[in-house]
């Protein structure tokens, strides 16, 4: 093998890499283990137990259970938020816990609770504004006909607008509608076509600002690597918050408008210390003398905005020096006293002072806090005796969170607010115009330009704040540009500006101006974002998909290192070698990548464990019939690995065509699966080809070799003589008789998932079993239409799909949805339901999908399905060079995939569990199509092979020898697959349940079409025998008896 050392190299490093990415991993998890078991020891000393404070009363032992769980999480927190900044003892990377926790592998909302939402960029508001609300009946007509297209259109918005106003007006003109003051862009000659394309540039840029706006109000959820991500094209944002656990704050918050505002702050100086700083610091301190010492960790830490700066302001030793009496080093000099001592003395007499470090240079930035002490402080702005320190106007606010590294302090800002009219004099929505520029000394500024009445607005501002000595920093005035809540920067006001626009200079780089720019722009267009699809997942589903997929992970691992061992002997060791290194170097990559792990994602990982070992089954098998033909250990491994790279490659190409489809069509958990088996199949090659020979060229020399026989294989399909082309008709008779019923029970219908046909899903959990059809009644009986009711695992468990009022995503319409829904089914509790309790533990998970989006998705779907079999027919006809290859591909995939439906179909009312068309069906039947396409070549890489080495060979013989010489490896691959997912099926829980069935039918047919339909397939379409014209013929070897190894 040649390039050993480079594959040395890139296998040491690998590990060497996986293994650091990993570490963080594990360190993280024991580290928030010891943080648990400390809070739960405190709280269990601060607290009685259940059983202490209501014994006998099981229903208040229960809520009172709730209430300690939630000290414990909230005294953790508290733990966590003070050794955020300070080094994790014992770690070998010397690294604090924030930093670790941002390198560790996350666990999607599936596996720990938490909210998936997509929303959709509301272009519709973006056209209404740009044609100032314009109420021309034409107009509003295409906009109503738009709107109603999009819902089975893959066209944008602003397309489907300018086809429907052509209709409505066929002589009218855009431009008067669209050319004001504000777009100047616009001419009343501009033809209707630039005028949608301006409106499609405009839309564009909204879209984009509205993600940023979200990006920043993420952060404010306080949840550990929240993931959000833009479809540009479709105007689709998503966001999972993985481990929220407040989904209506969550829902209001992200579809609210953004909110920019120009305020007038107070800046640092003399005064505002005395005056402010200090008389708040004095009143905490009275009242920590008056009051018990409160325990902050119960204290929520998201009320006050945001988290890290991008610059801190400068040293802050010595802006009270004489106050904390410390010399010019910044050392304590209070005579004999400790640091311990100095530092209680200080936390009692300058509380304040201890999380707020001022700034001692002029400026609108007041000081810095570290985020940690964010809770100390908003629990500090809360006592009565200091807000009756603050001036009424003053409110302080945050600077924006410094993304890189979260333990960095945060700037504070004061602003001025009038108690009176809170509303900010001049608002985003004045602003016309915002870009990154540069400025006379080629410096990045920022200009901006304001319409009419923001131009006079800001006009009698800038007058009101121009200093009166410009050369004397101490008169400057400063004003924030705020946009929700978070001050992004705060300029100092130079001279009055009459005209409305202005240029914000600073130490900008061009990224920053164009960030600035696009939060000045933000406020323009109201473009809210509308949630179009919603998951909720409760804590508990995830700690059971948890439990489930790492059961099912383990049980696959064990079974699969068995067989490789049983079937393969001592050349097993190999296969489960590179198995292991496999799944180190995708969960090693994983974690470096950011990437989230879910439960498809852990699916993705259990079916890599069946497709890694492919690769060396291939391999092996190989290896087998060289050595049948005499040739010695070495020879044999040589020619072995040589003539298996076609069919491997081929294999893995094909199947990684079809993964690649699935990412870029799925949304959500579907991704991670997608991109879990994308990242198994690259190290499949890596693995299963180049590091296999490298071992086994290490171990296999004269004296010694790997055995790659056993009993068990010595005697399976070695000499198997079926005649498989012979047998096609009746194989064809058996497969038309099943498409047939299986087709006729498509009248039968199917179970679409809530993503494919949209409405509101809730998985319930009762407190005893349930008679499932009394349960759908009584939902049918309440929401006055027919609902979907599924058992989901056991009998006291029901999944409920409900179309009830699904065009409106309005707050008052989920939360009549949800009455309604607990109104049918508190029958069914001992003692009744309501709402609160139902919310905290019957609710197992929710998911909503609006019409649109489960439109998208659908017909996403089926471009998904029918790209990948053109995909794969022109690889195979590319590769093959053979029309009649790629024929007989295409009835093998089009046979599997009508096959699994009509599974689907015909059982959904009889097994057990829930057989639904969605996502993850879809994602089974792309895996189906690139796995089915692994045994096919396979076996047409033999078929190829077979015709070059035999002229004018008859081609039924040449196809069925071909056939019978790779029947092992075909069985073999199709059976470690087949068996990983039907460990999956059993053991992997509800989630992936639907996925597995789908996947166990496709394998067994895969494996059933790739020998009986696709060869034979070959026969019938090459009636002019041109499979045959190959390369020059070579004889064949008669293959002696099998020879024994040593």
């Amino acid at each position: 093998m040649q390039l050993k050392g480079l594959v040395r190299f890139f296998a040491v490093a690998l590990i060497l890499i996986s293994l650091y990415q990993l570490s963080f991993t594990f360190v993280v998890r024991n580290y928030e283990k010891k943080i648990k078991t400390s809070a739960e020891a405190y709280v269990a000393g601060q607290y009685p137990t259940a059983e202490q404070k209501y014994p006998g009363n099981k229903e208040a032992q229960s809520l009172y259970r709730d209430t300690l769980n939630d000290y414990t999480k909230a005294r953790s927190e508290q733990l966590l938020d003070s050794a955020s900044g300070k080094e994790i003892a014992g770690f070998p990377w010397f690294t604090t816990y924030t930093k670790a926790k941002e390198k560790q592998l996350n666990l999607g909302l599936d596996l720990q609770g938490g909210m998936n939402v997509v929303l959709e960029v509301s272009v519709e508001d973006v056209v209404r504004q740009l044609a100032n609300q314009s109420k021309d009946p034409a107009f509003n007509n295409a906009i109503a006909k738009a709107k109603e297209r999009k819902k089975s259109s893959q066209s944008d918005f602003v397309t489907l607008f300018g086809q429907a106003y052509k209709e409505e007006a066929p002589n009218g003109k855009l431009s008067s509608l669209f050319a004001s003051a504000q777009q100047k862009q616009i001419t009343f000659n501009s033809s209707n076509d630039e005028v949608l394309n301006i409106i499609r540039n405009e839309s564009r840029a909204a879209i984009k600002n509205t993600y940023k706006v979200l990006q920043n109000r993420i952060d404010k959820f306080g949840v550990a690597s929240p993931s959000i991500n833009l479809d540009e094209n479709r105007g689709i944002i998503s966001v999972e918050l993985a481990g929220v656990d407040d989904a209506e704050r969550v829902r209001k918050y992200l579809q609210a408008s953004a909110n920019l505002e120009f305020r007038e702050t107070y800046k640092t100086s003399q005064q505002f210390y005395d005056e402010v700083l200090l008389p708040m610091n004095e009143a905490i301190k009275a009242s920590q003398g008056n009051a018990r010492k409160v325990d902050t960790g119960a204290v929520k830490t998201d009320s006050v905005t945001a988290a890290a700066p991008a610059a801190a302001p400068g040293d802050t030793t010595g802006s009270l020096s004489s106050l904390l009496a410390k010399d010019s080093s910044g050392k304590n000099v209070a005579g004999g006293d400790s640091a311990a001592l100095a530092l209680a003395r200080d936390q009692k007499e300058m509380p304040l002072f201890m999380v707020f470090k001022i700034n001692p240079e002029p400026s609108s930035v007041l000081g810095q806090i570290l985020p940690k002490d964010t809770a100390t402080f908003r629990r500090y702005l809360e006592l009565p005796a200091v807000k009756a320190a603050m001036p009424k106007d003053l409110v302080f606010l945050y600077g924006p969170s410094n993304k890189e590294d979260r333990t960095q302090p945060l700037q504070i800002f004061g602003v001025r607010v009038n108690p009176a009219n809170p509303k900010a004099k001049i608002t985003g929505e004045r602003v016309i115009a915002a870009r990154a520029d540069f400025g006379e000394n080629h410096q990045v500024e920022v200009t901006m330009s304001m319409d009419n009445i923001g131009t006079r607005d800001w006009r009698n501002l800038t007058r009101q704040l121009k200093p009166t000595n410009p050369d004397d920093r101490s008169t400057y005035s400063y004003v924030a540009i705020v946009l929700d809540n978070v001050v992004y920067t705060a300029p100092s006001i130079i001279n009055e500006i009459p005209n409305g626009n202005s240029s914000i200079s600073g130490s900008f780089t061009l990224e920053e101006a164009d960030d600035l720019a696009n939060i000045l722009m933000s406020g323009r267009m109201p473009a809210p974002a509308k949630i179009v699809q919603e998951q909720v997942v409760g804590p508990t589903l995830g700690q059971e998909s948890i439990e489930a997929g790492a059961k099912s992970f383990i049980i696959s691992f064990v079974v699969i290192f068995i067989l490789m061992l049983v079937y393969f002997n001592t050349g097993g060791w190999v296969a489960n070698i590179a198995l292991i290194l496999n799944l180190l170097f995708t969960v090693g990559i994983l974690a470096s990548l950011g990437a989230t792990l879910t439960m498809p994602g852990i699916a993705g990982l259990v079916l890599t464990i069946g497709m890694a070992v492919d690769t060396n089954v291939i391999i092996f098998e190989r290896i087998k019939d060289e050595l049948s033909r005499g040739k010695t250990y070495q020879q044999a491994v040589e020619d072995g690995y040589k003539r298996s790279y076609a069919p491997v490659l081929d294999g893995h190409i094909t199947s990684l065509l079809t993964a690649c489809i699935l990412f870029y069509f799925g949304l959500g958990p579907v991704l991670g699966f997608a991109t879990t088996q994308i990242i198994g199949l690259l190290l499949s090659l890596f693995c299963g080809i180049l590091v296999s020979r490298m071992i086994t060229d290490w171990w296999t020399n004269k004296k010694r070799h790997l055995e790659y026989f056993t009993p068990l294989s010595r005697r399976i399909f070695r000499h198997a003589k079926y005649d498989f082309v012979g047998m096609r008709k009746y194989t064809y008779i058996i497969s038309a008789v099943v498409l047939v019923l299986g087709i006729g029970s498509f009248f039968n219908g199917f179970d679409r998932g809530v993503d494919f046909s949209g409405g509101r899903s809730y998985t319930v959990r009762f407190d005893k079993p349930v008679n499932r059809e009394a349960v759908h009644e009584a939902l049918n009986k309440e929401f006055e239409s027919e609902t979907f009711v599924k058992t989901i695992g056991t009998n006291n468990q029901l999944n409920i799909t409900t179309a009830y009022k699904i065009d409106d995503n309005s707050d008052a319409a989920n939360q009549e949805v949800q009455a309604k829904l607990v109104n049918a089914i508190k029958p069914y509790y001992d003692g009744g339901l309501d709402k609160a309790t139902f919310e905290s533990k019957y609710l197992v998970g929710s998911q909503t999908v609006a019409p649109t989006i489960s439109d998208d998705l659908r017909n996403g779907a089926i471009k998904a399905t029918i790209l990948s079999l053109l995909v794969v027919f022109l690889y195979i006809l590319l590769r093959f060079n053979k029309w009649q290859y790629s024929i007989g591909t295409i009835f093998s995939l089009l046979h599997d995939v009508l096959v699994t439906l009509a599974v689907f179909s015909f059982c959904r009312n009889i097994v057990p569990f829930a057989l639904e068309i969605d996502q993850h069906f879809i994602a089974a039947i792309l895996t189906v199509i690139g796995f089915s396409m692994n045994d096919t070549v396979i076996v047409f890489d033999r078929i190829r092979e077979n015709f070059r080495l035999t002229k004018g060979g008859d081609t039924k013989t040449i196809i069925n020898r071909a056939i019978n010489e790779t029947l092992s490896r075909t069985i073999m691959t199709s059976v470690t697959v087949f068996l990983t997912i039907l460990i999956l099926f059993i053991f992997g829980g509800e989630v992936t349940r639907g996925f597995a069935f789908a996947m166990l039918i496709g394998v067994l047919t895969g494996a059933y079409s790739s020998i009986f339909v696709a060869a034979p397939v070959l026969v019938d379409f090459d009636k002019k025998n041109t499979l045959g014209n190959e390369a020059e013929a070579v004889k064949i070897e008669k293959a002696p008896p099998l020879v024994k190894g040593k």
